[in-house]
């Protein structure tokens, strides 16, 4: 297995998978539709950066064109297909659910088709840990059942597992699906709580802090999630493999979910007195009501990812943070 076919690759997460993978001597075709939904220059520095390694090559364009879509994945040929492109972000799907539709349903259903008919060794796709949605036992495990949504973003997401589910059956797709918990980083998301503290800090403007802090998420550095997502590469989903609860192998397909995640529960305001601690300055802090959809707290069990990979992300809050500010300092130039 050395030719990867990445969605997103512009993006956050996909942007750094690709470089992890070009780094290790794979080859990799990236597919990104650079929509202006943050600030397109950001993507564009991030494909100029890969683009530096000769075993990358990407096409620009949006995966719903499913006739290009096929025509660049057919011609490079890959082994495995990692499906990172979506329409993120929580909140914003409040404003415009459809552009959620077009990306997550019907640019994934394309991507299964691809997948299908080129006979993919693996096909792995990015979840979310919102498809937990309303569910409070925690550390939330895979085997819970998800039926309580509360962002049409999550019902997305949660779609996009059933039917990679049901194409694993029909069509024996080796499929993992990973649900990610509260990704950050450098090169992160503008709209995202790190990305948005950090430059209100810096700027003199306060923060919206949601449920007056009473948060708390499972903060997952992005190199720790792209080394879990690469591990998984090697780990398809066997059929009909007897051991389901030792490999979270679906009962009938070669299809599981796995979580990424930290394993940890960190307080919203611990968060914040990091940055501040990195900083060396004191946010102005506007405590806010619970946002709509939002929910109070995430925390991953991974020992589905450390009993298939013998890994788990261990990289600190702190630590990561520190890594985000020197970025943006330098990307910026504050």
């Amino acid at each position: 297995m050395n030719k990867v076919f990445i969605t997103g690759t512009a993006g956050f997460i996909g942007f750094h998978l690709a470089k992890l993978l070009l780094n290790d001597g794979f080859k990799v075709h990236g597919y990104d539709g650079i929509t202006n939904y943050y600030d397109v220059n950001l993507k564009q520095k991030r494909h100029s950066i890969l683009l530096q390694n000769s075993n990358f090559d990407v096409t620009e364009d949006m995966l719903e064109n499913y006739e290009n879509l096929f025509y660049v994945a057919n011609k490079f040929q890959p082994d495995v297909i990692v499906h990172l492109a979506a329409q993120a972000g929580v909140r914003y799907s409040l404003e415009n659910p459809r552009s959620y539709i077009n990306s997550n349903i019907v640019g994934t259903f394309n991507i299964m088709e691809v997948s299908k008919n080129l006979k993919i060794d693996h096909l792995l796709m990015a979840s979310t840990s919102s498809v937990y949605g309303a569910n409070s036992k925690m550390p939330f495990k895979e085997s819970e059942k998800t039926d309580t949504q509360l962002t049409f973003y999550a019902a997305t997401k949660k779609a996009n597992e059933s039917m990679a589910h049901s194409y694993s059956y029909l069509w024996k797709i080796p499929t993992t699906m990973f649900r990610f918990f509260t990704v950050y980083g450098p090169w992160g998301r503008p709209d995202m709580a790190l990305f948005k503290f950090v430059s209100a800090i810096i700027n003199d403007k306060p923060i919206d802090i949601y449920n007056n802090g009473n948060m708390y998420r499972d903060f997952t550095y992005v190199d720790d999630l792209v080394h879990g997502i690469k591990l998984l590469m090697n780990k398809s989903p066997k059929f009909f493999h007897n051991d389901v609860k030792k490999t979270g192998n679906s009962p009938v397909s070669p299809y599981r979910i796995v979580n990424i995640g930290n394993s940890k529960k960190v307080n919203l305001l611990d968060f914040i007195e990091a940055i501040e601690s990195v900083l060396g300055k004191k946010a102005i802090r506007n405590y806010m009501p619970m946002q709509m959809g939002d929910v109070p707290s995430t925390w991953a069990d991974t020992s589905l990812l450390k009993k298939l990979t013998d890994y788990r992300p261990q990289t600190k809050f702190e630590d990561g943070i520190r890594q985000f500010v020197n970025w943006y300092r330098d990307y910026y130039n504050v």
